[in-house]
C-alpha cells in the first residue's frame, strides 16, 4: 500500500513542502513562547494551504473492512503535529527520539533527566529550546498555577471514595469557568485568532494541573494535609513532587522523566484523539482535555500500569522474589492458557521494545538495581517475549511503557495504584494541548467521518 501514488517528478515537486517551517529555529531565541508561535503560525498556515492546493486529492492510504471493524486501526485519518509513532523506532517528538530528547533538552541544575517544560516547547514549536526559554516556561507556569476558590471547594468536597481520575476530570471541567477561549468566541473573535485564546487556556490549564492533582492526592490519601505551595524559582516537576509530599531528589528526577515520556504518543490513541475530537467542535481546552481524561481512565488505556502491578503481585505471591526461570515460565504459560494476557507486553503499533520502557529501565539500573521488584521485572523481560513468540499469535512480544512505570513509583513510596493514571494525565496534557493549539491555528474543521451500516458495507464490498 503506497503512501503517495506519485510520479518521480511529482515527488521532487512535493519536496518543497516536506521541510516543515515550524522546525526552523528563530534567530532571536525569544523566551516569549506566544511570540515564537505568532511568528511561526502564519508561515505554517501558508505552507499547508499551498500543500493542500497542490495535493489535496492525493490518496494516502486504503481502508479495509477489518480496519473498520477493528477500531479503525491503521487508518490514516488524522493530522497530528507533536509526535509520530514509528513501529520500529518508537515515539519521536517532532522527529526526536527519546534518547535524543534526553540528550538535547535542558535539565534542572544538577539534574540528569529532561525537563517537561523543554519537551512542551519542542512539541508546540518544533524547536529544541534554550535553557533561558525553559526557565521562562517554568516561571510562567508557576505564575499561572493558582486555582479558583470554587474549584478548590469542589475538590475538598469530593468523597475520598471517588476515584482520583473522576475527581481529576471533574475539576478540569469546572475550570471551564475560567476559559479565555469562551470569552473570545462570545465576543466574536476572528477564526484566524482562535489559537491565541486556546493557547492561553492551555498554558493556564497545564500550570494548574499539578495543583489539582496534588490536592486530589493529599485529600484522598493523606487526610487533606501537607499540600505545599508553588515555588516560582523551581521547575514544574519539582513543584508537583513537593506538593505531593515527596522531596527525594531521585523521585523528583523520576517525575521529570515520567512527565516527559508520557506526554504524547501520536494522535490516534484514545486520550489524544478524544481531546482533538471534542476540541474540533470548538469546545474549550478545559472541556476537551477533560473528555480526553475520561478516555484515559479506561482500563485499556491509562489503567494499564496498575494492571501490571496487580499481575506482578500475583506472580510474586506464587513464585516468590527469586524464582527460577522455569518457575516463572510456568506461571506465564498458565496465565496465557487461562485466557488472560501478560499485562504490559505487546503494543498496537510498536514492533520492538518501547523506548519509554527502556529509559525507565535505565533509570532503575542507575538508582535501584537491587530492588527485588525491579529484579523480578527484569526477569519477566527476559522470559516473556520468547514465550509469547512461541504461541505464534503475537506479532509484538516486547514490553511497553506500562510494564515498568508502576515499579518505579512503588520503590519511592507512592503505592496508591489508583492514583497513577492521574500522573499520566498531568503528563498527557503537554502533548494534546500543544496539538489543540495547532488545530485552531490551522483552522481544522469539526471532525465528522462517514459511517456505514454492516448491510451497506456488505453491498459496497460486493460491488467493488
Amino acid at each position: 500500500m503506497a503512501l503517495f501514488r506519485l510520479s518521480a517528478a511529482r515527488c521532487l515537486e512535493l519536496q518543497k513542502f516536506s521541510a516543515p517551517i515550524i522546525l526552523r529555529p528563530l534567530s532571536d531565541a525569544s523566551t516569549d513562547l506566544k511570540k515564537v508561535l505568532s511568528e511561526k503560525i502564519p508561515k505554517e498556515q501558508e505552507r499547508i494551504k499551498a500543500f493542500r492546493k497542490n495535493y489535496g486529492g492525493t490518496k494516502v492510504g486504503e481502508v479495509t473492512v477489518d480496519m473498520m471493524y477493528g477500531g479503525m486501526r491503521g487508518i490514516k485519518g488524522l493530522v497530528w503535529e507533536p509526535s509520530v509513532l514509528d513501529a520500529d523506532e518508537g515515539i519521536r517528538f517532532r522527529g526526536k527520539s527519546i534518547p535524543e530528547c534526553q540528550k538535547l533538552l535542558p535539565k534542572a541544575p544538577g539534574g540528569e533527566e529532561p525537563l517537561p517544560e523543554g519537551l512542551f516547547w519542542l512539541l508546540i514549536t518544533g524547536d529544541v529550546p534554550t535553557d533561558a526559554q525553559v526557565k521562562a516556561i517554568s516561571k510562567e507556569w508557576a505564575a499561572r498555577s493558582s486555582i479558583p476558590a470554587h474549584v478548590t471547594k469542589a475538590l475538598n468536597d469530593f468523597p475520598k471514595t471517588l476515584h482520583p481520575m473522576t475527581q481529576f476530570s471533574a475539576a478540569i471541567t469546572i475550570l471551564n469557568s475560567e476559559s479565555e477561549f469562551v470569552k473570545a468566541y462570545s465576543s466574536g473573535t476572528k477564526k484566524a485568532l482562535y489559537w491565541e485564546s486556546v493557547y492561553e487556556d492551555s498554558m493556564n490549564l497545564i500550570a494548574k494541573l499539578p495543583v489539582i492533582a496534588a490536592t486530589i492526592y493529599r485529600n484522598t490519601y493523606k487526610n487533606g494535609k501537607g499540600l505545599g505551595s508553588v515555588d516560582s524559582g523551581k521547575d514544574w516537576s519539582w513543584n508537583f513532587a513537593n506538593m505531593l509530599g515527596y522531596d527525594n531528589k531521585e523521585f523528583i528526577e523520576l517525575m521529570r522523566l515520567y512527565l516527559t515520556i508520557h506526554s504524547d504518543h501520536e494522535g490516534g490513541n484514545v486520550s489524544a484523539h478524544t481531546t482533538h475530537l471534542v476540541g474540533s467542535a470548538l469546545s474549550d481546552p478545559y472541556l476537551s482535555f477533560a473528555a480526553g481524561m475520561n478516555g484515559l481512565a479506561g482500563p485499556l488505556h491509562g489503567l494499564a500500569n496498575q494492571e501490571v502491578l496487580v499481575w506482578l503481585q500475583k506472580l510474586r505471591a506464587q513464585v516468590g522474589d527469586n524464582p527460577s526461570d522455569d518457575k516463572l515460565k510456568e506461571f506465564i504459560w498458565n496465565t496465557l492458557k487461562s485466557g488472560q494476557v501478560v499485562p504490559g507486553y505487546g503494543h498496537a503499533v510498536l514492533r520492538k521494545t518501547d523506548p519509554r520502557y527502556t529509559c525507565q529501565r535505565e533509570f532503575a539500573l542507575k538508582h535501584l538495581p537491587n530492588d527485588s521488584l525491579f529484579k523480578l521485572v527484569s526477569q519477566v523481560y527476559k522470559i516473556v517475549p520468547p514465550v509469547l513468540l512461541e504461541t505464534g499469535k503475537v506479532k509484538n512480544p516486547w514490553p511497553n511503557v506500562d510494564a515498568h512505570s508502576g515499579v518505579l513509583l512503588q520503590y519511592y513510596g507512592m503505592k496508591e495504584m489508583n492514583y497513577y493514571t492521574v500522573l499520566f494525565g498531568v503528563s498527557r496534557a503537554l502533548g494534546v494541548l500543544s496539538a489543540l493549539v495547532w488545530d485552531r491555528a490551522l483552522g481544522l474543521p469539526i471532525e465528522r467521518p462517514k459511517s456505514l451500516s454492516t448491510d451497506l458495507l456488505m453491498k459496497a464490498t460486493k460491488a467493488a
